[in-house]
This record gives structure tokens, sequence and C-alpha cells, in this order.
């Protein structure tokens, strides 16, 4: 299903809920439940935490359904909702703030012709280490815009326009920090991949 169309079946259901209809929500929560919790998963290591967060932000998103406009796309409105909650969760138990973790079976989509999958063989395992501590390194050392802009593309497979509305910037300013946050990551991880 495109874009438009999982758009149009997410304002049908929230037009639903907003009517009244607890069943259409419950369609968006499965729908999204899995997205959402590895969103919270990224900032809560407690696997039952993450539960009662995930569970939190659906609650949120209930009460707050009704003053959905539909300015921008329900899971880039619903993105924010999820991580703003797990990071006021994790500040309201005194912890610090995670850097951002990726993990390297999320980054098997980032190189279309798979080779990672390739290389994480029994016998090379060594040499999947090394480019998951490379991957780690260099996501690490990006800044912070390139980071988040490179995490909303090809982990949350957000479209340009969304990742925009989400970083309050131009579309032309995502294209360019995503073309940078790749090239940075190719440019160390290349290396391995044609060795």
């Amino acid at each position: 299903m495109n874009i438009a169309k999982e758009e149009q079946v997410d304002l049908h259901l929230i037009t639903a809920v907003q009517e009244g209809d607890k069943q259409a929500f419950n369609e968006l929560m499965t729908k999204y439940q899995y997205k959402v919790f590895k969103v919270v998963a990224r900032y809560v290591r407690n696997p039952s935490e993450v539960m009662d967060v995930t569970q939190e932000i659906f609650i949120k998103v209930y009460k707050s359904l009704e003053n959905f406009q539909g300015t921008s796309a329900f899971y880039t409105w619903l993105y924010r909702i999820a991580v703003n909650t797990a990071k006021n969760y994790i500040v309201s138990q005194g912890r610090k703030l995670p850097e951002v973790d990726f993990d390297i079976t999320d980054m098997e989509q980032f190189f279309s012709r798979g080779a990672l999958n390739e290389y994480c063989t029994p016998e090379k395992m060594l040499l999947c280490d090394e480019i998951e501590d490379t991957l780690h390194e260099v996501i690490d050392n990006l800044p912070g815009e390139l980071r988040t802009a490179i995490m909303l593309r090809e982990l949350e497979g957000l479209s340009y326009n969304e990742i925009a509305h989400i970083m309050h910037c131009p579309i032309g300013t995502v294209r360019s920090r995503i073309f940078r946050a790749r090239s940075a990551i190719e440019t160390k991880v290349n290396p391995f991949l044609t060795n």
C-alpha cells in the first residue's frame, strides 16, 4: 500500500475514533504498536518498562486524538508523542538519556544489496562485529541533525516531507542531511563490504 493510501486509511480510522468508534482506535493501535514499541525501546532498555511506556503513549494518543487536525501524517504525529513520552519517562526516573543506538539488524535495510546478511555467517562473526562497531562509531559521531535525519528516514521509513515537518526545516535541508549521513556511513563501512 502506498503512503497516500496509508494516510487515507489512517484518516478514515481517526475520523471514526473521533465519532466514538473504539474499535477503530484498536485498529490504529494494532497497526502502529510494534513501531511505537521499537521507538520506545531505543530509549528505555527494560522490556516491561517499554511495555508500560508504550501503553502510556497510546493512552495519550487516545485522549489527544480529538484534537488531531491532519496537518501532518498520523504516524509523524504519533512518532513525536512516542519520542517525547519515552524521553520524559527516562528523565522522570532520574536516568540519563542514551545516545542514539543503531542495531545491526536495523541497518540491513540501509544496504539495499543485503551485504550485511552475507557477511554475518558463523565463520565471519568477527567481521560482523567489526562492521557493527564501525556503524555505532560513525553514527555516534554524526552531528545531531544528521543522526536524527538518517534515523527517521532509514529506521522509521518516514518520507522527506514528514522528516522536514518533524525537524522544522526545508525539504532540501533534509535531503542534504540524509545524503551527508549516508556518505559518512558508506565511507567507513564499504571497505568491509568490498574486501
